[in-house]
């Protein structure tokens, strides 16, 4: 069960869209008229988007100011996240966002009328699809932009503005990183997924690309037989602290064989990559194998996106113990687990 993600259909779900302004989100250019009227059609799909948890930014060689001002007043200021009002190149403005979102530019799309900026994007990063402005009626059907939609999706946005934050804090924080994750309060659960849990878990296998073992996805209808299984484990993980709820960003899949565990997938979001907690939940399988008296085996597909989980599997203890194709075993050879980081607390249901 499960199938690998074709990297053409994987290209299909939009992660964020960005938008130029003049002419696109507004009727008219700024700089030569202050009373550029809305485009009705641009706010109905940026609130659709933001409902089926897409992103949304801005590329917009503008005034900053007078720009924002502009924003405000139609109400679709707070929609865009990280959004870049200068007078750089589009592709640099795009590539900024991305940075900032940690989100890989094959998920993103670029909106704008001028053929030359999106011509100018395509060249620069040609992973970002681009869309003309007169396309933005049409643009909610396309399947590109028809994510899986889960609660947790729809609120994805208040999730970055609450990570936006805890940067601006680390920014401004001078002491040792340690002591800001600490005071971050951060409590990591664990647990097995429950029914209400499978759309989020299937969006994880979706969306995930980077801290992903294997890369296989999987529907609402395997997901639901993998909790029903005695021979599988499926769990969950997700994060908070005092800023609020990160969501559901770790998910793992594991086959119970004879005398082995079989780690069929790992894969933890992106937006946690920071904040040190990358090998909890594989700390967390690691010990609960060792206590079941099982050996632990680790499937990966390696590819260049996912080099970061092979590096934590070795860093675990993990080594090679075999090919299959392209598919890589490796074998826990080391049976003791490091101990959570001190300013952690994790709340783990025994598997």
């Amino acid at each position: 069960m499960g199938e690998l993600a074709d990297p053409d259909s994987m290209m299909k779900t939009i992660k964020c869209a960005v938008w130029d302004l003049d002419n696109t989100v507004w009727k008219g250019i700024l700089l030569e008229d202050s009373e550029v009227s809305l485009n009705p059609d641009a706010a109905v799909v940026i609130k659709a988007l933001d409902s089926r948890g897409i992103l949304n930014s801005v590329a917009s060689r503008n005034h900053l100011e007078a720009a924002r001002a502009k924003l405000v007043e139609l109400g679709l200021w707070d929609y865009f996240l990280y959004p870049q009002i200068n007078w750089n190149s589009k592709d640099s403005s795009v590539a900024a966002i991305a940075e900032r979102l940690r989100i890989a530019t094959d998920t993103f799309a670029f909106i704008d009328d001028q053929p030359f900026d999106r011509e100018e994007v395509s060249f620069t990063l040609p992973d970002v699809r681009t869309y003309d402005a007169a396309l933005i009626p049409t643009l909610p059907e396309l399947p590109e932009f028809n994510p899986v939609v889960t609660d947790e999706g729809a609120s994805r946005r208040l999730m970055y503005i609450a990570e936006m934050r805890r940067d601006e804090e680390e920014a401004e924080y001078t002491g040792p990183k340690e002591e800001f994750l600490a005071g971050l309060a951060m409590n990591f659960r664990i647990f097995p997924a429950r029914d209400q849990d499978l759309a989020r878990a299937e969006e994880l296998t979706v969306r995930t690309n980077q801290l992903n073992t294997t890369g296989r996805t999987y529907s609402l209808e395997e997901l639901r037989a993998f909790t029903n299984s005695s021979d599988h484990i499926l769990l969950m993980a997700e994060l908070e602290d005092r800023f609020g709820t990160y969501g559901k960003i770790g998910l793992a899949l594991i086959e119970k064989s004879q005398n082995n565990w079989i780690l069929k997938l790992l894969l933890m979001s992106c937006r946690v990559l920071s904040r040190g907690v990358g090998a909890v939940l594989l700390n967390h399988i690691m010990r609960s194998a060792e206590e079941a008296g099982a050996g632990l085996v680790a499937e990966l597909i390696p590819n260049d996106r996912n080099r970061m989980m092979l590096v934590t599997l070795r860093l675990a203890g993990f080594k090679e113990s075999g090919r299959d194709g392209d598919l890589m075993l490796l074998e826990n050879t080391k049976r003791e687990v490091p101990p959570a980081p001190s300013w952690l607390k994790i709340d783990a249901v025994p598997v």
